[in-house]
């Protein structure tokens, strides 16, 4: 009886310090962006980001749509610009969504240019995410969600229709 006690009050102890080492990953800084259907596919989501301790960001994309298949996944980019930009240059390349969770969790550190963002960076960062429904072929320039991030965030211009016309790299 004392060791099943023991046992008990253990894992009690162990769920409270994993609880508390989570609590204790991020700052408690955070945004959240919307990510707009951007295609024929009935998909929409948020990005939220979050600082960790430490200065880097963690960028958490979770989509709403129809669940997949677990071994499909999604390719998500953050790119610099605001989503009319043309040809906008990857900043970063984020996790794959996986089709089954649809969710991606990535942690920022370098971009694509040698930079790292910080949090009020990001802040005034003019981007935008886009997630596609394949890595490569034709099915690459379907663009399943997309949004704006940091200051294009208030844009008010924001137009998707060009997102899916196909033979283009946007």
């Amino acid at each position: 009886m004392k060791k099943l006690i023991f046992a008990l009050l253990s894992g009690l102890i162990f769920i409270s310090c994993t609880d508390s080492l989570e609590s204790n990953k991020y700052t408690g800084k955070q945004v959240e962006y919307t990510l707009f259907k951007a295609s024929d596919f009935d998909f929409s989501g948020t990005a939220t980001v979050r600082e960790l301790i430490g200065g880097n960001l963690e960028m958490s994309i979770d989509l709403e749509g129809s669940r997949g298949d677990a071994s499909v996944s999604y390719p998500a980019h953050l790119h610099f610009g605001n989503i009319n930009t043309p040809q906008a240059t990857i900043a970063f390349m984020l996790k794959p969504v996986n089709a089954a969770s649809l969710k991606s969790v990535t942690v920022l550190e370098q971009m694509t240019n040698g930079n790292r963002l910080l949090f009020n960076e990001l802040l005034g960062f003019e981007g935008h995410i886009k997630v596609h429904l394949a890595a490569d072929g034709p099915d690459y320039n379907t663009i399943l969600v997309a949004g704006n991030i940091g200051k294009a965030a208030n844009a008010s211009n924001l137009d998707l229709s060009q997102m899916v016309i196909c033979g283009k790299d946007y």
